[in-house]
């Protein structure tokens, strides 16, 4: 059986979606933190069947819209003193900046690339968001 250590202090990315994971720990850069990690990938789940979960040994700023524009179901718990202090549920954002590329090649963002890639939320029962400078249509 596996055993990973309750934190004391840090942050708890709680209910991804299976497989995504290592795409969150790619987008925080978590890769660059001077503390303790662990993704734990496929873990059982009575909500989910299966759920990613990660633990960071640190407080640290969380960009909570991107986390909700990959995965609307996560829960991030901040832990002090080895208790839940604050549960956060997710939902889709209003707007991204920088988490999608614009897909559209005459879009201004792929000209001037030092651009910010800027997204509002046009349906959220489908998921769909809209390029802020060309209208271009992009779905997760």
């Amino acid at each position: 059986m596996l055993n990973i250590d309750s934190l004391e202090n840090g942050i708890v990315i709680d209910h991804i979606d299976a497989g995504k994971g290592m795409q969150i720990y790619q987008l925080l850069e978590l890769d660059k933190l001077d503390c303790s990690v662990a993704v734990i990938r496929n873990a059982r789940s009575s909500r989910d069947g299966r759920k990613d979960i990660i633990k960071i040994e640190n407080r640290i700023d969380i960009d909570l819209d991107s986390l909700g524009f990959i995965d609307p179901t996560i829960t991030v718990n901040i832990i002090e003193n080895g208790q839940i202090v604050e549960k956060k549920h997710l939902s889709l954002p209003e707007k991204i900046v920088n988490v999608a590329k614009c897909k559209n090649p005459r879009c201004i963002t792929s000209v001037e690339q030092e651009l910010d890639q800027v997204f509002h939320l046009a349906d959220r029962k489908k998921g769909i968001y809209r390029c802020a400078y060309c209208e271009q249509e992009y779905s997760k």
